[in-house]
């Protein structure tokens, strides 16, 4: 029932197979079931069993997770070509799509020998996203396509671009139970949400620097010199 149930997740998350014995057959549902077994071998202190069983998974899925990751449920990987990092923390029901990395730093931080991120439950990680060091994606956050992320994630938030930001809409606004590849396709999304953020920092720029030519303007009144007074005759 265990299977079952993953299966299903992942149907529901994937349009495409007709059945569950393609989903068998898929790249990502393989990387996940040899990780279990390397990541019980890595508990074990049998690191070299361990990586001998990530070495075969990633030669026949093309998926290099590390036997240290800690994966919940219902994990699903859509295609291949993915890193995941030793000290990574993956909760239940995240969705990732190809070419992602899940990738470390140098642990001088801080956090001593934490390197990897931190993907709570829900979450969505777009085709070619980078996520680097011990930072942490929020709850059903959604992390676009080829964003790169360095700073911890809020919840829900969408984040996109080099650095990845979050988008105009706000996770309370936006809530819905999967979105495809970690960003809406709708119009909120289209160019013309960027061109908005683009003018919108205009013309913040254009309020400050008036506040500044208002605030040189007093200034100059208050120093100039009071004219005499008439002396009444």
């Amino acid at each position: 029932m265990g299977l079952l149930s993953y299966l299903d997740s992942i149907k529901a998350r994937d349009p495409a197979p007709r059945s569950r014995m393609e989903i068998l057959i898929y790249p990502g549902v393989w990387a996940l079931g040899l990780h279990r077994v390397a990541h019980r071998l890595f508990r074990a202190r049998l690191y070299f069993l361990a990586r001998l069983v990530n070495h075969f998974s990633r030669f026949l899925t093309a998926i290099d997770i590390h036997p240290g990751a800690k994966i919940g449920k219902n994990f699903f990987i859509d295609h291949g070509f993915t890193v995941i990092g030793e000290t990574a923390d993956i909760g239940d029901d995240v969705t990732i799509y190809q070419c992602v990395t899940l990738g470390g730093t140098d642990p001088a931080n801080g956090i001593a020998g934490k390197r990897h991120p931190t993907i709570l439950d829900g979450a969505i990680l777009g085709s070619g996203c980078q996520v680097l060091g011990p930072i942490t994606v929020g709850v059903r956050a959604r992390i676009g396509a080829n964003a790169v992320v360095t700073k911890d994630v809020p919840e829900g938030a969408v984040m996109i671009g080099i650095p990845a930001r979050a988008t105009l809409i706000d996770a309370k606004e936006y809530q819905k139970p999967f979105v495809p590849y970690g960003t809406p396709c709708s119009e909120a999304y289209d160019p013309a949400t960027q061109k908005l953020e683009i003018l919108q920092c205009e013309v913040e720029n254009l309020r400050k620097r008036l506040a500044e030519l208002a605030a040189e303007r007093d200034a100059g009144r208050s120093a100039e010199p009071e004219s005499p007074s008439r002396t009444s005759a």
